[in-house]
């Protein structure tokens, strides 16, 4: 991704949520044209976080016949009580002969043949304005700094570089290379080679296209519907367990599809861990989980419980009765912990002898073997969007300093990544050990910025749990005794709005991919681990692990493994060196 990307994508997720609403008094379809003259990745990745109904890029154009199974896909949509249909179109779309296709042509061929109420929305330069979003903010910082240290490090000889994203990790590459795969992109597509053109411009663009493909059926293939299920004797299981994160429905509904496109009934488990001790789930269909990518919190409820809270003895005989195969965890550190306990009773109860996969889903991004958890990019986002805000309202009242406590717990990405993209003065963290001198310092300065510099204003972020005694409340009385002769001070406790709101972009797309990768996971450990009778039985390390992301890929780490580098005393990770 490039430094204005996320940005691009908030400004159309926000332009579709809006006027997804209207399908509530009205049944119409709106056409969306997107920025993207050469290049489809707007389009697609915001395809995939809205589930639209269709979408035109220039790297894929439809084959033959397109019009026809454009038609026919929204008349089912309708026919089934869908409202509203989102079709997106890449400004430089074009069929499989190299004709334009425009958002005008497609709203005459519904209006010609359905009769819908078509719109057209043509986003135009609002894609390129707006508050930046937390990502680019945070990627703009890094490849600053990327950018000075090879510079620094260059010689006479060097070779011209270019500082991009390669997963989450910031590379430098030799400028003439990437010159050069751009162009081999613009053969393939002057060569109407769109094959070689999609697999050109990369295995993410390449992976969200067939995962889009997959996931925007009006249903499953007719070989892998809910009435003609494999012969398998076991179906999966999908439970949310601790605090509710954005992100973690799109998981369930790509788990939920990619499950059901393989020919496997998932079962929803309703109320977390206490459902599924009572045995509380329901059959989970392709259109159950319309929608879902876009809903924040939790659909199928979610709780902190554990098993051994709920008892593990009772979930067994759920497992054994509803003859339960797999079971995907989407949750926090709680999630993890469950599996934990799970895995160390499996000597006790035969049943629970079955693939047991989890994702990560918790702002406080804290649960060990990824980089990344669902939500916390989501929490980022609201927490500089309201220090913004606050920062803002410090314009009119000179001489004012913020203390804004974020949640977190013991882990202070939140506090970190928010301090790096809102502009704090400071960010106090429980894995920084900080003094009462070094509180006094940082007041100090405070007030030779207030005195010397054009700024007056100053914001400081505390991860809630950073020190038992400097907390908020201390830091805040603090500031305000020390520094009042130079400025005054104000604390603000954001508490569970950074837990809310609607799912930003980057949590839509990984929520979708870790979802669609644990269904493919989990199948491939249920048809290695099957025995005889039909069932499952798997008793491997390898297959209790959690999906993670770490540098750039996705891996999947034995939980067991990860509980030995694990202080469970304050579900923080401690990573042994």
């Amino acid at each position: 991704m490039t430094i204005g990307t996320d940005t691009a994508l908030h400004r159309i997720i926000e332009a579709v949520d809006a006027i997804s609403t209207t399908a509530a008094s009205h049944q119409r379809c709106f056409v969306l044209e997107v920025m993207g003259r050469h290049c489809g990745y707007l389009a697609l990745v915001a395809a995939l976080a809205c589930e639209a109904d269709f979408v035109f890029v220039p790297e894929y154009p439809h084959k033959e016949g397109w019009k026809d199974k454009l038609c026919k896909k929204l008349q089912s949509e309708r026919d089934v009580g869908q409202r509203l249909n989102i079709i997106l179109v890449c400004e430089g779309a074009i069929d499989m002969q190299g004709n334009s296709i425009t958002a005008t042509q497609v709203q005459e061929l519904v209006q010609t043949r359905l009769s819908y109420d078509t719109r057209i929305t043509v986003l135009g330069h609002v894609q390129r304005g707006g508050r930046p979003s937390a990502f680019d903010r945070i990627l703009a910082t890094r490849m600053g700094a990327e950018s000075v240290l090879a510079l620094i490090e260059a010689k006479s000889d060097s070779p011209a570089l270019i500082i991009s994203l390669d997963g989450n990790q910031v590379v430098r590459k030799q400028l003439m290379q990437c010159v050069q795969k751009t162009l081999n992109v613009q053969k393939c597509m002057k060569d109407q080679k769109f094959e070689d053109c999609v697999s050109a411009r990369g295995r993410s663009f390449e992976g969200n296209l067939n995962i889009y493909k997959i996931l925007s059926r009006l249903e499953p293939p007719k070989t892998a519907s809910t009435e003609n299920l494999c012969s398998s004797k076991y179906s999966f299981a999908v439970v949310a367990v601790g605090a509710p994160a954005c992100g973690a429905n799109a998981a369930v509904r790509s788990f939920v599809r990619m499950s059901l496109v393989k020919g496997y009934k998932v079962m929803g488990v309703l109320d977390s861990l206490s459902g599924l001790s009572k045995g509380n789930m329901k059959i989970l269909n392709w259109m159950d989980v319309h929608g879902w990518a876009a809903k924040g919190g939790s659909m199928l409820g979610t709780k902190r419980t554990l098993p051994k809270d709920v008892g593990i003895e009772s979930i067994a005989n759920q497992i054994r009765d509803n003859k339960i195969g797999g079971i995907l965890f989407v949750g926090g550190f709680e999630a993890y912990q469950a599996v934990v306990q799970l895995v160390e009773a499996q000597h006790l109860y035969s049943s629970l002898k079955i693939p047991l996969l989890v994702i990560p889903s918790t702002i406080s991004n804290n649960v060990p073997g990824t980089d990344f958890s669902l939500g916390c990019d989501s929490s980022l986002n609201e927490i500089v969007s309201i220090c913004d805000r606050i920062k803002q309202s410090a314009l009119g009242s000179k001489r004012r300093v913020f203390v804004v406590e974020t949640m977190g717990g013991y882990c202070g990405y939140l506090a970190t990544l928010a301090g790096i993209a809102g502009g704090a003065d400071a960010a106090y963290i429980n894995e920084e050990d900080f003094t009462c001198s070094d509180l006094i310092k940082d007041c100090d300065h405070m007030s030779t910025k207030m005195e010397n510099s054009q700024i007056k204003r100053g914001l400081i972020l505390v991860n809630e749990k950073a020190n038992t005694n400097f907390n908020t409340d201390f830091i805040f009385h603090l500031f305000s005794e020390s520094g009042r002769r130079s400025f005054s001070t104000r604390s603000n406790v954001l508490g569970h709005m950074q837990q809310g709101g609607s799912p930003s972009p980057f949590d839509r797309n990984m929520g979708t991919k870790l979802g669609t990768k644990a269904a493919q996971k989990m199948i491939t450990l249920c048809e290695k681990n099957l025995a005889e009778d039909g069932t499952v039985v798997a008793t491997d390390p390898d297959c209790a692990v959690l999906v993670g992301v770490i540098r750039r890929k996705t891996e999947y780490t034995p939980v067991m493994e990860l509980a030995k580098r694990t202080d469970f005393r304050f579900l923080a990770v401690l990573i042994l060196s």
